[in-house]
């Protein structure tokens, strides 16, 4: 009978907390992860404490999702109208009495300095996966309209400040939950259609358009010239084209192996701008070549398809649309910033995940990911 009563050890106490952990999903982390130390270690060579602090940022993140992943989706669930609430009542204060630097109103002091266009990320699919739930099985185009304004109005609001990048990330995630709930292919390929005529007069008038003095009425200045940046990056190769041509000469000249860990010229004789933060892209590349740059984009890859798969399997229309929207954040951090760094994209805020350096971003990736883990481990748990 002695044996009923023995305290259980440390590890058995523990180890129900990693019960149904998803573990492909945890090695796509691990292996992105330590590239981003290895390329951080060489390119942050000279920033001081850069690559200490960014392991401390992942090493939040990664508390960050072990808690998340403790708390089942149905309570996620609960959050998601006040957090969403929240959220939109801190864009509204940043756009009235907010912080503004480098003539962006971005931040808010609330006892700390935050940026509250972050919380956004989480809370705007969150919210919109809250809705179809509660519609599910009666969904009408009302209901799609409905969810356009919810995305719209947190959208309109980072815009403003100005933030282009989170603005995007933001959109993104909600496009992503309307189009898993279910929207139609007729109210898709209009806006798809106009953005692709938008794009091709773009391309044939750029002399025109681009030209000194014209202005966009729908564009900041420098949204405007990011843009005309992109389709000439020679037009100003010492100003503003200089991230984009630096960036892809970091990224030709790495060629089929790379020039080898801590050897890349362009990285560590400081032509490439941001080298630690939007632009570590180009510095992976020139120092691990186009091997090491197809091994990173399959890592991001596995990432991804796991993660949907963890949402095709989720148990309720919530966790499905969240999961989905989240695991879609990944692909469009990943893809637009590899987009910019290359010269396909005009160049925005957007950091590389678990890569780029930058502790707000890091803990955001931290939330999405606890929350994957939560729907992987809520249906696990079920199954057995």
């Amino acid at each position: 009978m002695a044996a009923v009563f023995d305290r259980p050890s440390l590890l058995q106490r523990t180890l129900p907390l990693f019960q149904g952990f998803d573990g492909p999903l945890a090695f796509a982390v691990f292996m992105l992860a330590s590239a981003g130390l290895l390329i951080m270690y060489s390119s942050g060579f000279d920033h001081g404490t850069r690559f200490s602090d960014h392991g401390r940022n992942m090493l939040i993140a990664g508390a960050i999702m072990f808690v998340v992943a403790q708390v089942p989706p149905q309570r996620l669930m609960t959050l998601a109208v006040p957090l969403y609430i929240v959220g939109v009542g801190l864009l509204i204060a940043v756009a009235v009495f907010g912080i503004t630097k480098k003539g962006a109103r971005r931040w808010l002091y609330v006892g700390v300095v935050i940026q509250p266009s972050e919380i956004m990320k989480i809370a705007m699919p969150m919210m919109l996966a809250w809705w179809f739930q509660k519609r599910e099985g009666q969904l009408r185009a009302l209901d799609f309209i409905v969810a356009a304004l919810l995305l719209l109005v947190p959208v309109a609001l980072i815009m403003k400040q100005p933030d282009l990048g989170t603005a995007l990330l933001v959109l993104a995630a909600g496009l992503a939950v309307i189009f898993f709930a279910g929207i139609s292919w007729k109210l898709i390929a209009p806006p798809v259609l106009l953005g692709l005529v938008g794009i091709a007069l773009l391309v044939v008038f750029e002399p025109k358009l681009c030209a000194d003095g014209y202005r966009w009425l729908v564009l900041h200045d420098y949204q405007q010239q990011r843009i005309c940046t992109l389709l000439d990056p020679t037009r100003d190769p010492l100003g503003k084209g200089f991230h984009i041509i630096q960036g892809m000469i970091a990224i030709g000249s790495g060629g089929l192996f790379g020039k080898g860990f801590m050897a890349g010229t362009q990285t560590h004789l400081e032509f490439i701008p941001e080298r630690t933060t939007d632009f570590i892209f180009a510095a992976y590349s020139e120092e691990f070549g186009l091997v090491g740059t197809l091994a990173l984009i399959a890592a991001f890859i596995f990432l991804i398809l796991r993660g949907l798969a963890i949402a095709l399997d989720a148990p309720t229309l919530f966790a499905r649309l969240l999961g989905g929207a989240l695991t879609m954040i990944f692909f469009t951090y990943a893809f637009v910033n590899m987009g910019m760094v290359s010269g396909i994209l005009p160049v925005v805020g957007v950091p590389l995940p678990f890569i780029s350096y930058g502790g707000t971003a890091m803990v955001t990736l931290g939330l999405a990911l606890g929350i994957l883990m939560s729907i992987a481990r809520s249906k696990r748990l079920v199954q057995t």
